[in-house]
């Protein structure tokens, strides 16, 4: 069958599980050919096609069957569109003949072959009709407000008639939907109709005694539905064909979708054997930390199916004292398919582009194949898993097309998103071959969370280049945010947008620290030992500038060792006095693209010793190798300067754990940041820097060795504050609640709902 629809109100109207049900039904039926038949022009259509939740139209019938396109290519279907073409006057002079009426108000819409008007009934007049007469076009009036003119013997009745004869279909197999006046030309008995529930008083009226055409009791897609049965296509089983079927809900009220396991599995001898994590980031305990209570919960995150396992464990506990109510439902995937949609395209294609190194992004269409194929397993799982609106918390950038699956199979779910890594601006992002579907993912959730304000607008500007919206809120940044004198500060932030499918609100929520975590770091016998052997090496060898970071190009490990000789050469009174330490942890050994960088960072350090090294001072010390946090807590203890660069970061973590070993050890070392981490427009305090600039980081690194104490001591109980009062709980918690919130409309609704 080929299913001819109108957009609003029609095809995009009706009850999300009614909607869900139609879209899944298109996607899974071969039988269906879909067609786009609206009034918007081709440019309005397109941000619909982002929406990866509607299905996609074989052809596009639009500017009210002016322009007619291929679904997929956009491309004009060229021998309809020339008979189209041959009687169109053009735009101007129906502009200048329709300029004596000052009354009627031009629509400044996007359309091609088809100039519109607002005006009242009473301005259609016979002159009207005349002029339209003189230059060879049809007029039509809608709805009592819309006024057309199109060239001559063109409507979407008209243009679909055509259409059909092109795809070879015979017209019995066309259902054609619509709820206005404007669609009348399409339901006039040349096919099968439905006039959808709540359809234009008007269009029921002309098409009240056609036997041909359904007058359904369910608005939008439950009266397409309705129509489907009534008329009976798709053979005996209707719209109950087996590639469709309703999710059925599960038992658990919050599900997280986290890439990672909430244990740690060892394959021994043919054997899964499963314990906790010997070295969890603080993320992990406090998402645990809300299945505490009792809460009916699932994980959902992937585990490699090698044939370890025969057969393959779908559902594990994680903690049964501790989490009860908590299962792992895990998501079996080879090694191959982890391999490109973690290890490979993930950190090839979208991590260099996320941090701005655009020119270094390889995208590649078999991996996005493999990538949404993940993604959607990730969906399934997650669908079946959840109880009737359950809130199910995703989890940064390698789950972007989950909310898109999920949404399609569950409409009841609350859906919440939080993007750990850095958001780019539009010009960045735009790069990706498939940013619409990644957008239009994202916007089918109710919630989406990121570290700062700049990356909440980074996104919304991304938004706005893929399809119209409005904002509802904003806010101010301040004070919680700094909003000027860095590259990462924003003055308000976007709080709320709502495009034609549902409102969206975002929020601004840096990662926190576990401080628990830290203070067991720092009571650990591991903390006490290398905090002797640092005492032994360094021993009043003057400061100690530390740096810490992965191995990785957005770090900007070069930049600062270039950066330190320069503030050797300028300052040479600190000359035997400083010693920068180096600890640079590997990437995963799968990962190549780092090997190039190892060896100019190592070159470097061997360059700028040999030139300064002086007996019983070695300028820089080097380690290529992660510390465990109870040894690494010792070594931001020590240090004087924290020398944090990287280039782009969406926010560092690092940065806190230093302020927090120094706030509990009362010591008042002094942190230099990049502007460009999150964490600069958060943390109040720090000397910010600009790793693009070789002279201003030596130079905040320098204001930061020679800093007078009580200076350095005010700075340090502000960064201290921050970082102990917005700990990981906090953000944890803050999260649910603005993933919990009613919007406005929400909040409206139910006020009058209440009231009523």
């Amino acid at each position: 069958m080929i299913l001819a629809t109108d957009l609003d109100g029609t095809f995009l109207g009706g009850t999300p599980e009614n909607r869900a049900r139609l879209y899944q039904l298109i996607n899974a039926h071969p039988g269906i050919r879909l067609v786009f038949v609206t009034g918007r022009g081709l440019e309005a259509v397109m941000p619909l096609l982002s929406d990866p939740g509607i299905p996609e139209p074989e052809y596009i019938i639009c500017d009210v069957g002016a322009t007619v396109v291929e679904g997929s290519t956009l491309q004009p279907v060229a021998k309809l569109l020339d008979e189209i073409e041959e009687t169109w006057p053009g735009e101007i002079p129906i502009v200048e003949a329709m300029s004596k009426f000052p009354g009627i108000q031009r629509q400044d819409v996007p359309q091609a072959r088809r100039c519109s008007w607002f005006c009242e009934p009473s301005d259609v007049t016979d002159e009207v009709h005349r002029v339209a007469e003189e230059l060879g076009c049809d007029l039509l009036y809608s709805a009592e407000h819309y006024l057309d003119f199109l060239p001559k013997g063109t409507n979407k009745g008209a243009t679909l008639k055509r259409l059909v004869s092109f795809m070879g279909e015979s017209s019995d197999d066309v259902l054609a939907a619509g709820d206005t006046l404007n669609d009348l030309a399409m339901l006039d008995g040349s096919f099968k109709g439905v006039c959808v529930g709540d359809s234009e008083p008007g269009l029921l009226e002309a098409t009240d005694k056609n036997a041909w055409i359904l007058h359904a009791e369910e608005p939008g897609c439950g009266g397409i539905l309705e129509a489907m049965s009534h008329f009976g296509f798709l053979g005996p089983q209707g719209v109950a064909h087996e590639g469709y079927e309703d999710a059925k809900p599960g038992t658990s009220d919050l599900v997280m979708v986290y890439h990672r396991l909430p244990y740690e599995e060892v394959r021994e001898r043919g054997k899964v054997r499963r314990q906790p994590h010997s070295s969890p980031n603080g993320i992990l305990p406090t998402l645990l930390s809300f299945f505490a209570d009792g809460t009916r919960g699932a994980w959902i995150a992937w585990s490699i199916d090698d044939g370890t396992e025969q057969p393959f464990v779908t559902h594990t506990s994680v903690d049964k004292d501790a989490y009860p109510n908590l299962i792992c439902s895990r998501v079996p995937l080879n090694k191959d398919d982890v391999d490109i949609f973690y290890k490979r395209f993930s950190k090839e294609a979208f991590w260099p582009m996320l941090h701005t190194f655009w020119e270094r992004a390889e995208f590649r269409e078999d991996h996005w194949e493999i990538f949404c194929e993940v993604n959607r397993k990730f969906a399934e799982k997650t669908a079946e898993e959840a109880a009737e609106g359950a809130l199910v918390w995703i989890h940064d950038y390698n789950l972007w097309m989950v909310p898109a699956y999920l949404r399609e199979r569950r409409p009841d779910l609350r859906i919440a998103f939080f993007h750990h890594t850095h958001f780019p601006s539009a010009d960045i992002f735009n790069v990706v071959p498939w940013r619409r579907e990644i957008v239009g993912s994202l916007l089918q959730c109710d919630y989406v969370g990121f570290h700062i304000p700049r990356q909440v607008e980074n996104f919304v500007d991304v938004v706005r280049g893929v399809m119209p919206f409005t904002v509802q809120e904003r806010q101010s940044c301040a004070p919680r945010f700094l909003t000027y004198g860095c590259a990462a500060g924003l003055g308000e932030m976007t709080k709320e947008i709502e495009t034609d499918q549902r409102v969206i609100r975002l929020g601004a929520h840096p990662v926190g620290l576990d401080l628990d975590r830290m203070k067991q770091a720092l009571d650990s016998r591991a903390y006490r030992k290398q905090r002797r052997l640092l005492e032994e090496e360094m021993g009043d060898k003057g400061q100690m500038i530390l740096s810490v970071e992965r191995l990785d190009y957005t770090k900007g490990v070069l930049p600062k060792l270039l950066a330190f000789e320069k503030l050797l050469e300028r300052h040479p009174e600190m000359q035997n006095e400083v010693t920068l330490v180096i600890i640079c942890v590997p990437a995963a050994q799968e990962i190549k693209v780092y090997q190039d960088l190892v060896a100019d960072i190592e070159q470097a350090v061997g360059r700028i010793n040999g030139r300064f090294a002086q007996v019983g001072w070695t300028p820089i010390r080097y380690y290529y190798r992660g510390f465990p946090l109870q040894q690494l807590v010792s070594f931001y203890e020590r240090a004087d300067v924290m020398w944090i660069t990287p280039l782009r970061d969406g926010l560092n973590l690092v940065a806190k754990e230093f302020v927090a070993t120094q706030g509990l050890t009362e010591r008042a070392g002094r942190l230099v940041l990049s502007e460009f981490t999150g964490a600069a427009a958060e943390l109040h305090g720090a000397l910010l820097t600009n790793p693009h600039d070789i002279n201003d980081l030596a130079e905040r690194c320098y204001q930061g060795l020679v800093m007078p104490p009580s200076e350095a001591a005010t700075r340090m109980r502000l960064l201290y504050d921050i970082v102990n009062y917005y700990d990981i709980r906090r953000w944890g918690e803050e999260f649910i609640s603005g993933a919990t919130a009613l919007s406005e409309a929400d909040t409206a609704a139910a006020l009058e709902a209440e009231s009523a």
